[in-house]
């Protein structure tokens, strides 16, 4: 269901740091004393527009804070390196994998040695570079669009929202076409990914909170995706493209099925194809 400017204005207010809460309320002159329940009670009825702007002006002195350490050119420069994108090993699964395939497998020491040193160690190195990379191509990503004059960003954690957008709360996820899932389907049926990708998340890792999907995939070579997630200019275009151009209606209304039971979101969704 979409959500009323009161819930709206209650969500943005809880994204706020206690802190920078404080400092909200008495720019305003309004009491900043107490928890941070009794503070957003008091400044629940303020202006949408004050609240976004101070928002945002939040969240750019939190990107340059992050640009003092490398700056996004730079960043960029960086994960050009990359030349070869691969796992080496399951994500959640390392400890598994080093039980079975070398702690109980190896009975004599140089053989578990010799074992780690051929292929553990580059499996793990594999790991790492990949999560580097998908974490720090994200965060350029996710700041692109938080930057949106339409998108308002999260200022914490809360709720798992990431972004406002259109006057509704967003669980951002940026991410690649399911393998086996044909791309051709995707573009004539995009609800249907998005129904997909609800129904095939992990259990652990479940939500049914409104999420907006950005997915990447490579015409010519689905693997290639990850290498698409780096052409910054490409990317950041499309991105402007949708959100200069979308609204959110009632008709986004997604339900879906998992373990049994029927749930009820909005979702909206970005496919990025080269």
């Amino acid at each position: 269901m979409l959500i009323s400017k009161k819930e709206l204005a209650s969500l943005k207010l809880q994204s706020i740091r206690i802190g920078d809460l404080k400092t909200f309320a008495e720019s305003l002159s309004i009491d900043s004393k107490g928890k941070t329940s009794d503070i957003i009670k008091r400044l629940i009825d303020v202006s949408q527009n004050k609240i976004d702007e101070f928002i945002k002006r939040k969240y750019q002195e939190l990107t340059k804070e992050r640009q003092s350490i490398i700056s996004d050119e730079d960043l960029k420069k960086e994960l050009m390196k990359v030349k070869e994108f691969c796992w080496g090993v399951v994500q959640g699964q390392l400890d598994q994998k080093i039980q079975t395939e070398y702690v109980r497998r190896f009975t004599r020491y140089d053989d578990l040695i010799q074992g780690v040193k051929s292929k553990l160690q580059g499996d793990i190195t594999s790991y790492v570079i990949a999560t580097w990379y998908n974490h720090w191509t994200t965060v350029l990503i996710e700041d692109h669009i938080s930057h949106h004059p339409r998108i308002i960003p999260t200022l914490k954690n809360y709720k798992g929202i990431d972004i406002f957008f259109d006057d509704q709360p967003f669980d951002l996820k940026i991410t690649y076409l399911p393998k086996d899932y044909a791309l051709e389907k995707a573009l004539q049926n995009p609800k249907g990914l998005i129904v997909w990708l609800y129904e095939n998340q992990g259990v652990q890792r479940f939500g049914a909170d409104n999420r907006l999907f950005v997915v990447l995939a490579s015409k010519d070579n689905l693997e290639e995706s990850w290498k698409l997630k780096r052409d910054f200019d490409f990317v950041f275009g499309e991105i402007d493209k949708f959100f200069d151009a979308t609204t959110i209606l009632i008709k986004d209304e997604i339900i879906f099925s998992f373990k049994g039971k029927t749930y009820t979101t909005i979702s909206k969704i970005l496919i990025i194809t080269k």
